[in-house]
């Protein structure tokens, strides 16, 4: 299986720059993964494709202002993006310089404070904090980190837009992007739909933004995010499928933190980091539907997408969406996917 197998042709002018005015005026794409059809609605029409009894599941990560900008002790100039955090004082950090950081090195920040290099992996680097926490570095001196195909400087509304109106659990580098469109008069009317809700946490990681480098899919290898799936939800999953309702995932992330916890076939509580990789061959244990928004061409989010509906027919629907002028990525529109069975979709 080839990186190449997911590629479509994106016009530029297609990936949305700006959010809109309102979050849930937004576009959605209705894929039936099963039958291969597709339908053009809205998201204010989520509620009518849902079922009284059925369960959300949304990612309540929040995003953190995690680009920060240091200097080596020689001067030279070190942009960080925040990976993960492994404590109050000690995180995975993206870093470009003009010369490799090394074990050992010092890093003055902004506004004086001091981390060392522990360790270097690749691009990443462990640092560790001298006398104050990363949460509060960031909160000074972070700038929000939009994804790079976003051609412009964070502006002050990001810092409210690009978060979920349920955000709560600081850790993430990156919205879960599907929750972007959630308002609460949306939330009203699942509410009044009989649509249940329950929480996890992801960490998105600055991983999220790194290309496939292998042409072999099976040999890409996944950054670790932390995760928790609480008792409280796996209990409302679980009584969600004793009633023969459905449990949708709200986003890549969602399905990623259920899927690590029910990968034996049995979901339990989790607390953790993750590295499941999702792609056409790989089974899905807990969700049954999946609302997500689209995703860049061969990246590891359109593989799981097309492992839940269909190579085939995932391709052929984005195709539509950019014949139908759909906006792409994170603020862009939507699509919901219910999933492909043993038919002609499956790759």
């Amino acid at each position: 299986m080839l990186k190449s197998d997911f590629t479509y042709d994106l016009p530029p002018e297609l990936i949305a720059q700006e959010p809109l005015a309102e979050r849930s005026a937004s576009r959605m794409l209705v894929l039936d993964g099963d039958s291969g059809q597709w339908q053009d609605s809205w998201i204010r029409a989520l509620p009518e494709c849902l079922n009284p009894g059925d369960l959300l599941i949304l990612n309540d990560t929040r995003v953190l202002p995690a680009r920060l900008h240091a200097h080596k002790e020689t001067g030279g100039a070190v942009e960080l993006l925040l990976d993960r955090l492994l404590g109050e004082d000690e995180g995975w950090f993206l870093a470009k310089s003009s010369k490799a950081l090394r074990p050992g090195m010092m890093l003055q920040l902004a506004r004086g404070d001091r981390a060392e290099v522990l360790e270097k992996d690749g691009m990443d680097v462990r640092l560790r904090l001298h006398r104050a926490s990363w949460l509060a570095v960031l909160e000074s001196e972070g700038s929000m980190p939009l994804p790079p195909y976003i051609h412009r400087a964070p502006e002050a509304r990001d810092q409210e837009r690009y978060q979920t109106v349920y955000a709560d659990k600081p850790g993430a580098v990156a919205a879960p992007t599907a929750g972007l469109h959630f308002d609460q008069g949306l939330l009203e009317a699942l509410d009044a739909r009989g649509v249940e809700r329950r929480f996890v946490t992801l960490h998105v990681g600055a991983g999220t933004f790194l290309p496939v480098r292998s042409e072999q899919v099976q040999e890409h290898q996944m950054h670790a995010e932390t995760l928790i799936v609480s008792p409280d939800t796996v209990a409302a999953i679980t009584a969600t499928k004793a009633r023969g309702g459905r449990v949708i995932a709200v986003g890549t992330t969602a399905c990623r933190a259920l899927e690590t916890a029910g990968q034996d076939g049995t979901l339990r509580p989790y607390v953790g980091e993750t590295r499941l990789f999702l792609y056409p061959g790989k089974k899905f244990q807990v969700i049954d539907a999946l609302l997500t928004n689209f995703h860049l061409p061969e990246s590891t989010l359109l593989m799981l997408v097309c492992a839940f509906a269909g190579t085939e027919c995932m391709l052929a629907a984005y195709q539509h969406a950019v014949a139908a002028r759909y906006r792409f990525f994170s603020y862009g529109d939507a699509m919901f996917i219910t999933p492909a069975a043993l038919s002609r979709c499956l790759p």
